[in-house]
């Protein structure tokens, strides 16, 4: 039976072998970052058990736990009703019913009129020619009184239903279908107090109740409209929580303001913490999805390298944390405010970081996921989230271009300036107060990019250490004349400096062309002799004149002090710390290339037969990057067209394609992954900087034969 020791020894043993295992340290990672963004994320989701409803009794005192402003909907709606209550039902009035109705009645009195004047006609005629005309029925008497009435008399009655007619009608209120026959009524009213005789009486009213329409319609769809503006420009109904503020006090009796006031603290749904937990795990676990599905697609380097993962992970978190802080800060004295601090959440920082030691895509891509965790993290506030993701997508093409370290400052200002307008945006839209808008627009997206901005600057130099990273902030302080290194390598070895400079000059150009990085190649040049500083003497652009010391000493110690300048300049970069893949093109940069002139110069003495050739080559390695590569070409080339004769545009390019085809022939170029169609554009990109370098120029006169031009010109005599 094994002992506790010996279970003890073995899981120890197991947990070393897990741990030395790659693929569990990546499972193990990914497992820790999405337990750890869950639990941050989820947080404020796990509140006191406050477990109400309305009407219910409070066991407890609660406390607000932090401060927080937010719109009472029962109250906003009961204030829109109000509004649409006061909208009044106003009918349109049709200006063109009165003038109508005029004409028919007019018609028709015009026709009794005329009746009456026909003095051909009996009476009986008459009558019944007014029977034909007057639409509605009358006594027989009434007829007859008409048809010998007096024309007069019908011209003053049309007077009076004009008269009664427009007083009726000209109402401001009209009349509508439902006060119609109480118009007709009063119309008729009219008539009869004008004392009429009994047939002119009874011939009025009921033209007037024949004849009389409504003018006043109701336009519902109007209506709607105006109810709908109504409601519209009541703005929400906004409560300020403070915090430590008293919700409720233990034997209160819960009401709808009391719940609405819970809800908005996230304290009165206490029975969905399990889901809401796993909604956000399940979140979390999809945004780490797409990142790895990004980087398997389209970046294979990050996705197999699990340090660069880690970088992604560790800078997620970071941001994630110190949002949460920036959105725990609260403002006894003005809640409003400090309910807007998720504005703050320097989502930005992150984009910068990704786009300077990774990838600008990938930093686009965690910017949105970030920006999501954000808008759930704040309690489902998801203008703070699209706040969050608009100032991270102007950080991260503020970054894209680096000149120097002080970029960073003015990528600051743009975010913060991009932070401004949309910060304006949403407070137009949510119907924030002027007051509030103006003073968290500009305070609160001013201080995210300038927070963002010192997050990057800070944290930038850390991760680039603890992740063997070399961004291009760091790349452009080392290209810097001041720097020590290149201070000391221009003070002691004065000639490789300026061969640095140039050799600089024609690999950037050549890494353009190929697709490599032309800021790497740039600074590899810089540095890549730099362990010629130990013995510059030695090597002949540092010998001004004078005798030079390899003319006293054998080839083969002037070989292996030549070659010996590659492990003495690994030995300075890592002493000044110099990022690894700059180390590697001053390893790289010369390969297991032969030092032609020693060997040459060793078989030409009495020894030839025991010269090993091995003897009088560098000891490598060979290149194994495109940057390394083109280097140790541009050094050559360089070199070789500096101590050329005549340099003419077509030796020249005779002499760099030699030197090209040498180095492919020799073998030198077999670790790294240049192309013969690469080579060929390295090679076109080298003669275009060399043609600008040595070109033709005036030839002046000897400053002799000017003297004597100028005595035959003036006779001898200064003018």
């Amino acid at each position: 039976m094994l002992s506790l020791k010996q279970i003890g020894g073995g899981l120890i043993k197991g947990l070393k072998y897990l741990f030395q295992n790659n693929g569990f340290k990546r499972y193990f990672a990914a497992g820790l970052f999405f337990l750890i963004f869950t639990l941050l994320v989820s947080f404020e989701f796990v509140p006191q058990k406050v477990n109400l409803q309305v009407g219910q009794i409070s066991p407890t005192t609660i406390y607000a736990p932090r401060a927080v402003v937010y719109i009472d909907q029962q109250k906003t709606a009961e204030e829109r009703r109000k509004a649409i209550e006061k909208v009044p039902k106003v009918p349109e009035i049709n200006l063109g019913v009165l003038e109508t109705v005029q004409k028919d009645i007019n018609n028709v009195l015009k026709q009794v009129k005329a009746t009456q004047a026909d003095t051909e006609k009996e009476v009986p005629e008459k009558v019944a020619r007014l029977k034909s005309i007057i639409p509605f029925v009358m006594p027989e008497s009434v007829f007859n009184q008409l048809a010998v009435g007096n024309p007069t008399s019908t011209d003053q009655l049309s007077a009076g239903i004009s008269e009664a007619l427009s007083e009726i009608m000209n109402q401001e209120e009209g009349i509508t279908a439902n006060q119609l026959e109480e118009a007709k009524e009063k119309a008729a009213a009219k008539i009869a107090a004008r004392q009429f005789d009994e047939s002119y009486r009874l011939l009025g009213q009921g033209l007037i109740k024949q004849f009389l329409r409504a003018n006043a319609y109701f336009d519902e769809e109007k209506y709607k409209l105006l109810q709908q503006e109504a409601a519209e420009s009541v703005p929400p109904a906004r409560v300020s929580i403070q915090y430590k503020e008293r919700i409720l006090t233990q034997g209160d009796v819960v009401t709808e303001e009391h719940m609405a006031k819970l809800q908005a603290l996230g304290l009165s749904r206490p029975q969905h913490t399990f889901t809401t937990i796993m909604g956000t795990g399940l979140l979390v676990a999809l945004m780490m999805a797409l990142v790895l599905l990004y980087t398997y697609i389209h970046n294979k380097e990050i996705y197999h390298n699990r340090s660069y993962l880690n970088l992604v992970g560790i800078i997620a978190l970071i941001i994630l944390v110190v949002s949460r802080g920036v959105m725990a800060i609260t403002i006894s004295q003005w809640p409003e405010f400090g309910a807007l601090f998720g504005y703050l959440a320097p989502l930005a920082a992150s984009g910068m970081l990704i786009t300077i030691l990774l990838d600008s895509r990938l930093a686009m891509l965690m910017v949105f996921n970030l920006a999501l965790l954000l808008g759930v993290m704040s309690g489902n506030q998801f203008h703070f989230a699209l706040v969050g993701f608009v100032g991270g997508v102007s950080g991260v093409y503020s970054v894209s271009k680096l000149s120097q370290r002080g970029d960073l400052v003015r990528a600051g200002i743009y975010v913060g300036a991009a932070n401004v307008i949309i910060i304006s945006v949403v407070g137009l839209i949510t119907g924030l107060p002027w007051y509030l808008l103006i003073t968290s627009a500009f305070s609160l997206g001013i201080a995210n990019g300038l927070l963002s901005s010192i997050l990057t600057n800070g944290a930038l130099p850390y991760l680039e250490t603890s992740f063997g990273i070399t961004s291009t902030v760091r790349l452009l302080e080392l290209s810097n004349p001041n720097n020590p290194l290149l201070k000391m390598l221009m003070t002691e070895a004065p000639g490789t400096y300026h061969h640095s400079i140039l050799v600089g000059n024609l690999a950037e150009a050549a890494a353009e062309s190929v697709g490599a990085e032309p800021l790497v190649v740039r600074v590899g040049a810089y540095y890549h002799d730099i362990g010629k500083i130990k013995r510059p003497y030695f090597f002949i652009e540092n010998q001004l004149g004078g005798d030079n010391p390899h003319d006293k000493i054998a080839p083969t110690l002037s070989t292996l002090i030549l070659t010996s300048h590659i492990k003495d300049g690994v030995e300075l970069a890592r002493e000044y710390k110099l990022p690894q893949v700059i180390t590697d093109i001053v390893e790289q940069h010369h390969g297991k290339s032969l030092v032609r002139f020693f060997y040459h110069k060793a078989m030409e003495g009495d020894r030839a037969e025991s010269v090993n050739e091995e003897d009088f080559r560098y000891e490598g390695p060979k290149p194994r990057t495109k940057e390394a590569a083109i280097v140790m070409l541009a050094d050559n080339i360089e070199a070789a067209v500096r101590s050329l004769q005549n340099p003419t545009s077509g030796r020249v390019e005779g002499l760099v394609r030699k030197i090209i085809k040498d180095r492919l022939m020799d073998g030198q170029l077999d670790e790294c992954d240049l192309t013969l169609k690469d080579l060929d554009a390295i090679a076109n990109s080298f003669l275009r900087v060399l043609s600008g370098i040595f070109h033709n120029r005036i030839e002046y006169p000897d400053m002799k034969q000017e003297m004597e031009r100028r005595k035959t010109r003036y006779g001898g005599t200064r003018k």
